[in-house]
């Protein structure tokens, strides 16, 4: 059997939140181990379109809701990170952009000026024309109002590098997880027949906290999926381009980034209104067809000939709530030693370290593990999703 181990707080879940909540706690002086049974960042993570949202998409009606108060303050904690003065040092990740863009195309330009002028929204919001529109959106037959909003577009693939760096010899290639039990109670995991101990153990692993939560015979609290068909698209005419389109509803029409490809070309990545619901619902050609014609309509001097096309199932993975709705905040749920959570979105993930260090802090858990770990075998970094699918 493999060398057993003892640590202050065992993670289960190398996406960005368990390896920022992991970097986190080493920081703290705990010692931690971070199991990961795939690659690092590659369930939600890597299929994440990278925007640290600041809440103004959320407050579209011009009223701030839960979900908006719970997110305003985290473009704050993200670049302090990317400088080098936050919480973790996150110098050397790729900023792709220093903005996101909500974008009104022609007759729902009235109403976005007034929402933005009534101070509904927390930080900078500012209107943009000419040179300063995306490069996407410089163009004669441009017709709307642009507006800058003070969020980030992050490069995901190099962020979790990153923090992969971050985590040292913590890291660990675990394939199976079983409940480690004594008098009856909950004192680890047995990964891969390997005894690890610990004080706290952190179920962070998004969709894959269901099956953990079954395999430790633990009822609540359940998971709900929420699927979305992203569409990515590729070719020679394209220029980068970060921002919501507003449509008739509460949700963007369509939310477009981009991403650099490994040949130079650059990758939309399309979500929002057009990757939920109806799109759901389309096989993939069908997907194609209408993010071509959405496209089409919004950006015609676009030449898209050439393109490329690809879908992404993706399933959000969060805890189950009344209506399938989205969760405001990050979520934790403490039972003993065993805590489990979701962050419910990429942004979200340093108020998820939060909540477990508060529960720590609240249980009068303070770092005491001091042997040194031996060199585990390590996870991989997940691909890039266009390379795979897009090469």
């Amino acid at each position: 059997m493999s060398q057993a181990l003892s640590t202050d707080v065992l993670i289960v879940g190398g996406g960005i939140a368990g390896l920022w909540l992991n970097a986190r706690l080493r920081k703290l002086g705990y010692s931690t181990v971070l199991v990961e049974n795939a690659s690092l960042g590659g369930g939600q993570s890597v299929k994440s379109q990278g925007i640290i949202h600041g809440g103004a998409k959320y407050a579209l009606h011009g009223a701030l809701t839960g979900a908006s108060e719970a997110i305003a303050d985290m473009p704050r904690r993200w670049r302090e990170a990317l400088d080098g003065s936050g919480e973790l040092d996150l110098r050397g990740v790729r900023l792709l952009s220093e903005a996101h863009y909500l974008w009104s195309p022609g007759s729902l330009a009235g109403n976005l000026t007034s929402f933005f002028a009534s101070k509904a929204v927390r930080g900078r919001v500012d209107q943009v024309k000419g040179e300063q529109l995306p490069p996407a959106l410089q163009h004669p037959k441009f017709k709307g109002k642009v507006y800058r909003l003070a969020e980030l577009v992050l490069d995901v693939p190099s962020l979790i590098s990153r923090l992969a760096e971050l985590a040292a010899d913590s890291l660990l290639h675990g394939r199976e997880i079983s409940a480690l039990r004594e008098n009856d109670e909950l004192a680890g995991l047995l990964v891969d027949g390997r005894e690890i101990r610990a004080q706290r153990i952190v179920l962070g692993a998004g969709a894959g906290n269901a099956a953990l939560l079954a395999t430790l015979d633990v009822q609540q609290p359940q998971q709900q999926l929420r699927p979305l068909h992203m569409v990515l698209v590729k070719g020679p005419g394209l220029k980068p381009l970060y921002a919501h389109c507003l449509g008739g509803g509460p949700k963007p029409r369509v939310t477009v980034t981009s991403h650099p490809a490994a040949d130079g070309q650059w990758v939309w990545y399309l979500g929002g209104d057009i990757a939920e619901a109806d799109g759901v619902a389309r096989d993939e050609t069908a997907q194609i067809r209408a993010a071509q014609q959405e496209l089409g309509q919004l950006l015609p001097w676009i030449d898209l000939s050439t393109a490329r096309w690809a879908c992404l199932r993706v399933d959000r993975a969060e805890p189950a709530q009344s209506g399938l709705v989205r969760p405001d905040n990050a979520f934790l749920a403490v039972q003993g030693r065993l805590l489990v959570g979701w962050p419910t979105k990429l942004a979200l993930s340093p108020d998820f370290s939060d909540r477990v260090i508060a529960a720590l802090q609240r249980d009068g858990i303070q770092p005491a593990a001091t042997a040194a770990l031996p060199e585990l075998p390590r996870p991989p970094l997940a691909q890039p999703v266009w390379e795979e699918l897009l090469p």
